[in-house]
């Protein structure tokens, strides 16, 4: 039984512990292909406002091919515990930079040495990109669903706003005014917002869930040409928000009916009902910090050092085909499969799938994961 779940809520073969890992946490981890000793490792890492329990539907493929897997609730989400979650926190723990020794003290506090591929999705990513980019000599190749990694940030001009700020600045120029749900989730405001929203979590995160799966038939992603702000602007409202609402409201007018809800296969209310149950209890604001420091001038500043550095280890992208995570950063899938990773593996998008492809196509995903490792590792 896992660590706060229902007996029923995970697939046979998963079981959960607790690690500690060195970095100040007690990480909660989901684990399968545990029974037989040295098989190759398979690390999987969530996104906003998932869990470790979102790979629940690859784990078992994985560890019946032969494969090791692990799923960790990363740091500020779920049962993890150690983090300082506070807005007025610290902050500077939530660096990518230290989210990736996190991952390197989950791998040695198991005695691991070697994992036979990293696989990030949302903002678990950039965490995936930067343990292989940093650690080759661990992490021998790596996976990018829904979020392209497009190489480490090239150094800010001194005394220009930093870009985010020049975006905030153009969207909430446009008429209607517009803000990136970046820079929302960078607010004070919004953790409450979602939290305590009036049509109650359960409801917030169904609907969230929904509008950015391929079930919200208006998801139609396709390039952008640039950063500029009428450009950005063609993405549906929940990356491009109207300046005045916050999450919960914009979700709300893309909410399911009842019909759809039922129709739900991939998420039925049982499952969803784990991950507000773990949001009620916790809130989003360690998850929400994971974006704070992303935005700050000297987080970023660390990572613009490391400019020009690029993934060495075999790498390939996978997403849903409804999922505009793909093209939310203009430029960086190109960039991702040019000049970011010297192995590149090609691009993957997945027919029936959204954001939440490991979910909404979980047997397509555990193929196209299985396929890389027989030539990877």
């Amino acid at each position: 039984m896992s660590a706060g779940y229902d007996s029923a809520a995970l697939a046979p073969g998963i079981r959960s512990r607790t690690v500690d890992v060195g970095t100040g946490l007690a990480m909660h981890v989901l684990e399968a292909g545990f029974e037989v000793e040295n098989r190759p490792c398979v690390l999987l890492l969530h996104g906003f406002p998932e869990l470790a329990y979102s790979w629940r539907k690859v784990m078992p493929t994985l560890a019946a091919a032969g494969f090791h897997v692990l799923a960790p609730d990363q740091r500020g989400y779920g049962r993890t515990s150690g983090s300082d979650d506070r807005y007025d926190g610290d902050l500077a723990s939530f660096h990518i930079l230290n989210l990736v020794k996190d991952i390197l003290g989950l791998v040695a506090a198991l005695g691991i040495d070697r994992v036979a591929a990293v696989v990030g999705h949302d903002f678990g990513s950039p965490v995936a990109a930067w343990c292989a980019l940093l650690h080759p000599e661990v992490f021998r190749s790596v996976v990018l669903l829904s979020a392209p990694f497009s190489g480490p940030p090239r150094p800010h001009v001194s005394g220009t706003p930093s870009p985010m700020a020049a975006i905030a600045a153009s969207l909430a120029a446009l008429s209607p005014p517009r803000k990136h749900y970046q820079w929302y989730y960078s607010t004070r405001e919004a953790n409450a917002d979602m939290h305590g929203c009036a049509q109650g979590l359960h409801v917030f995160l169904r609907a969230y869930y929904h509008c950015k799966s391929a079930d919200w038939k208006q998801n139609t992603p396709f390039p952008l040409t640039s950063w500029a702000a009428a450009e950005l602007a063609k993405m549906p409202k929940y990356y491009m928000m109207d300046l005045d609402f916050g999450m919960a409201d914009t979700v709300a007018e893309m909410a399911p009916t009842a019909a759809e809800v039922s129709a739900c296969s991939w998420l039925p209310d049982a499952e969803l009902r784990i991950y507000s149950d773990e949001f009620a209890r916790r809130s989003f604001q360690g998850g929400l910090q994971w974006y704070r420091s992303m935005l700050d001038p000297h987080a970023a500043a660390r990572l613009q050092e490391l400019s020009g550095r690029r993934i060495d280890v075999p790498c390939c992208y996978i997403a849903g085909k409804s999922d505009w995570g793909t093209h939310q950063s203009p430029g960086a899938l190109q960039a991702m499969s040019s000049s970011a990773c010297s192995q590149f593996r090609g691009i993957h998008l997945i027919d029936g799938a959204g954001h939440w492809v490991q979910q909404e196509q979980p047997a397509a995903v555990s193929e196209l994961l299985i396929k890389f490792l027989e030539c990877a590792v």
